[in-house]
C-alpha cells in the first residue's frame, strides 16, 4: 500500500494568490472526537486509508455520517480536482462561490478544480455525506482536463462531460436513481477494501458514476417532486419544534399526526433529515436536555430529571443515559466542570 503522504501542487491565481488543496483538518479532528462516523480511501494529505497506484488520479473517496448536531465545518476551501458530493440523508449548509444554500437528501453537487466552496455555516449538519475527488491535471483554469487513464468513457463522451461541467454554473442537482445507487455501491466497496483490494470495483463504480452524470446532463433530469418537498418541509418543522415539548409521551403515530403526515412518510422524512428514526431522535433530544439539567440544576434529583425529560422511569433513564454517554447520570454530573462543559459542545 502507498502510505506516503505527498503534497499537492498549489494553484496560483492571476492576482498572485496561492491556493492550497484542502486537507480536511476539521473533519479529522471531528473523527478523533467521535463526533462522526467516517470511512475514506485517500492519497496525498487527505485523511483515510491509503489508495494504491491502481486508482492513480482518484485523490479521495468516502463519507462521514453524523447523528447529532455538529460543532465544526469546512470553511471556504478549494480542491485540486473535480469534486462530487452526495447527501444521502440529513441537511447540510453549503456554498459555492456566491451561492449559499442548504442541501437536502438526494442533492448532488459538482465543483470544478480550484473552485471555492464550503460545507457548513459555520457548522455542518446531520446526515450522511459522500465525496469523490478526481484529479484531472488542472493547475490553471484554462488548462485542458486530463482524466486518469482508467476512465473508460470514449473521447467524445469525455469531451462532452468536460464541457458540461466546465461551462455549467449550476452547482446543485437532484441525483437520479442511478447516481444514488452508485453511491450505495461505493459505500460497500470502500468498506470491503483491504490494502487496495477493491481498486477494480472502485474504478468500475466511478466510471458508472460519470456515465450516469452524463445521462443526467443529456436528459435534463432535474428530479423535482413538489409534494415530497412539501411533506418533508412539514416534518422538518415538527422536528425543529420537538425540543419544546420533550416531556410529552410521544409515539411515532402522534409525531406523524402532528406533522400532518402518515407514520410511514414521517418516519422516512425523519430518517432522511436527521439520520435517525423518530424514536431515536426523541431519545437523543431527551438525553441532550437531561445533560443540561444535570449541570445547571444540581438541586434536581436524577429521578426528577428523568420525568421532566419524558422518560417513563428513572431506571430506564439511567440505562439509556449510560448507553449514550458511557457513564451514569450522577457520574456525568460529578465530572469536572471543564470536562462536562466541553462535552456540551462536543
Amino acid at each position: 500500500m502507498n502510505n506516503i503522504k505527498q503534497s499537492i501542487v498549489p494553484f496560483k491565481g492571476e492576482n498572485g494568490s496561492v491556493y492550497h488543496a484542502d486537507t480536511c483538518l476539521p473533519l479529522v479532528d471531528a473523527v478523533r472526537r467521535n463526533k462522526v462516523q467516517f470511512k475514506a480511501l485517500a492519497r496525498h494529505t487527505y485523511p483515510g486509508d491509503r489508495l494504491t497506484l491502481d486508482t492513480k488520479g482518484l485523490n479521495t473517496i468516502g463519507y462521514w455520517s453524523a447523528n447529532e448536531e455538529q460543532d465544526w465545518g469546512l470553511d471556504w476551501h478549494r480542491n485540486e480536482g473535480v469534486e462530487f458530493h452526495f447527501l444521502e440523508s440529513g441537511h447540510m449548509p453549503y456554498a459555492v462561490e456566491n451561492t449559499e444554500t442548504e442541501l437536502f437528501p438526494g442533492d448532488f453537487t459538482i465543483t470544478r478544480p480550484w473552485q471555492q466552496h464550503k460545507v457548513g455555516n459555520p457548522h455542518v449538519g446531520i446526515g450522511k455525506f459522500y465525496w469523490v475527488i478526481i484529479d484531472v491535471g488542472v493547475r490553471r483554469p484554462h488548462q485542458p482536463w486530463v482524466w486518469p487513464d482508467w476512465i473508460v468513457l470514449s473521447n467524445d463522451d469525455l469531451q462532452r462531460l468536460n464541457m458540461l461541467i466546465r461551462q455549467n454554473e449550476q452547482p446543485i442537482w437532484k441525483a437520479t436513481p442511478e447516481i444514488k445507487a452508485c453511491f450505495k455501491l461505493i459505500n460497500q466497496t470502500i468498506h470491503q477494501d483491504v490494502n487496495g483490494s477493491s481498486a477494480s470495483k472502485l474504478r468500475l463504480h466511478i466510471n458508472e458514476l460519470l456515465i450516469h452524470l452524463l445521462d443526467m446532463f443529456d436528459n435534463g433530469k432535474m428530479i423535482l417532486n413538489e409534494s415530497l418537498t412539501d411533506s418533508m418541509r412539514s416534518a422538518k418543522q415538527f422536528i425543529e419544534e420537538l425540543s419544546n415539548n420533550l416531556s410529552h409521551p410521544w409515539t411515532i403515530e402522534e409525531m406523524a399526526a402532528s406533522s400532518g403526515l402518515g407514520a410511514t412518510r414521517f418516519t422516512h422524512h425523519c430518517k432522511q433529515l436527521t439520520n435517525l428514526t423518530p424514536m431515536q431522535l426523541l431519545t437523543q433530544k431527551r438525553i441532550d436536555w437531561s445533560k443540561l439539567l444535570l449541570i445547571e440544576n444540581p438541586e434536581m434529583s436524577a429521578t426528577q430529571i428523568a420525568y421532566k425529560c419524558g422518560f417513563a422511569t428513572s431506571q430506564y433513564f439511567s440505562t439509556v443515559f449510560k448507553k449514550h454517554e458511557k457513564c451514569s447520570p450522577q457520574e456525568y454530573r460529578n465530572k469536572p466542570l471543564a470536562v462536562t462543559a466541553g462535552s456540551q459542545l462536543a
